[in-house]
């Protein structure tokens, strides 16, 4: 991916690791928090891959490979997707919007999900095209969708529960990202600095990565690029809020996605960390969660951190996947450059591993029966 026009403006400082080739923030972090916040900021979002499937067996097509029930979306209506491997384990998620004749898919493993994609087509009447090169994303502090007319935009249906999805929070009814509001909306790619610039002569303010980061952190909302490893699975992260309809059509992964709704648990939990601000150094993105030391051992690893920011209102702040029996009133520690730092937990999937809607314990009439046995896509014998 090639380097943001947008770093050129003045102030921009560059982003690293997941977020390189846009700016981290434009000099001014804190003001750039605030303004995304009061809904008046736009953001560069041009890292993120853009994928099309164009053909009138797209949306039927789609549905039958991934987690969510996407085969009636109606144009201009967005939806969050997930494909898993046969093990339910998490391999791309994206955000999916159609404009009546293209579906695009907005993902941070773009490459990988086209090629996958495309060897999936077989005789069906679709076409996949990783269109990154030419497309760009931008992100605003907004929750309407595209109006007639204007571009093709995704509405992010966090923290909302969808038709078929359901939620492993701690507090159903009481989500600290029901404020936060944000789009994407494409542009072609020789267009991103003049969009950017109409916007901030509308008054908008121009945020860095550093504010969108912080906003994402604080309101619980896990990404792809950050919070995903090779074994993640959706329950653990809350993401059947969104990204999975639990009483569709068989699909790769769904086996695993029901037994841990029905009948299992999450080995893991993601929780957000408020950590000691006393210091200056914060933990770096993979750095590992420390439980507590007993007599004659060493303080165990219990998880790991997958995303941190400094937000202008709760400091120091960080996303972890840790292991779903470690006690949440216990104080973790992180360690940092400048030494370990202590972090509190506060509580994002529960750590009972149940579901707001967890089935009631099958009776002796159910025995022996699994949830998602027979289907093909799953690797299991065809009835």
């Amino acid at each position: 991916m090639t380097a943001s026009p947008l770093l050129s403006r003045h102030g921009a400082v560059p982003g690293d690791g997941a977020d390189a080739g846009i700016a981290w923030h434009y000099g001014d972090p804190t003001a750039e928090q605030r303004a995304l916040e009061a809904g008046r900021a736009v953001a560069d979002q041009s890292h993120l891959g853009v994928v099309t499937v164009t053909g009138p067996d797209r949306l039927t097509w789609l549905d039958s490979l991934c987690t969510q029930a996407v085969g009636s979306l109606a144009p201009g209506e967005s939806s969050e997707l997930m494909i898993l491997s046969p093990q339910g384990r998490i391999e791309h998620v994206a955000g999916l919007v159609d404009d009546g004749s293209t579906a695009w898919l907005l993902s941070e493993t773009a490459p990988a999900l086209a090629a996958f994609l495309d060897r999936m087509r077989f005789m069906l009447r679709v076409e996949v095209a990783d269109v990154t090169a030419d497309w760009a994303a931008i992100g605003e502090a907004v929750s309407r969708p595209a109006a007639d007319g204007e571009p093709v935009t995704w509405v992010d249906p966090w923290p909302g529960v969808t038709a078929g999805g359901t939620t492993y929070a701690a507090s159903p009814t009481d989500h600290p990202g029901a404020a936060r509001a944000w789009r994407l909306v494409l542009v072609q790619r020789d267009t991103l600095d003049r969009e950017i610039q109409s916007r901030l002569d509308a008054g908008w303010t121009l945020v860095g990565t550093w504010a969108t980061e912080a906003i994402r952190i604080a309101a619980h909302r896990p990404r792809a690029g950050r919070e995903i490893d090779e074994t993640s699975l959706p329950h653990e992260l809350d993401w059947l809020r969104t990204a999975v309809h639990l009483h569709k059509g068989c699909y790769r992964g769904q086996e695993t996605v029901a037994k841990v709704h029905n009948v299992g648990r999450p080995p893991r939990r993601l929780t957000m960390l408020h950590l000691d601000g006393s210091g200056h150094e914060l933990p770096e993105p993979g750095a590992p969660v420390h439980g507590t030391a007993t007599a004659g051992a060493p303080a165990p690893i219990v998880g790991r951190v997958t995303s941190v920011a400094r937000h202008h209102e709760l400091g120091p702040i960080a996303l972890a996947v840790l292991k779903r029996a470690v006690d949440p009133s216990t104080i973790l520690t992180v360690p940092t450059e400048g030494g370990p730092v202590a972090a509190a937990q506060e509580l994002i999937v529960n750590a009972d591993g149940f579901s707001a809607d967890r089935p009631p314990k099958p009776g002796p009439t159910m025995k022996g029966l699994l949830m998602g046995k027979g289907c093909a896509a799953d690797g299991g014998d065809l009835p």
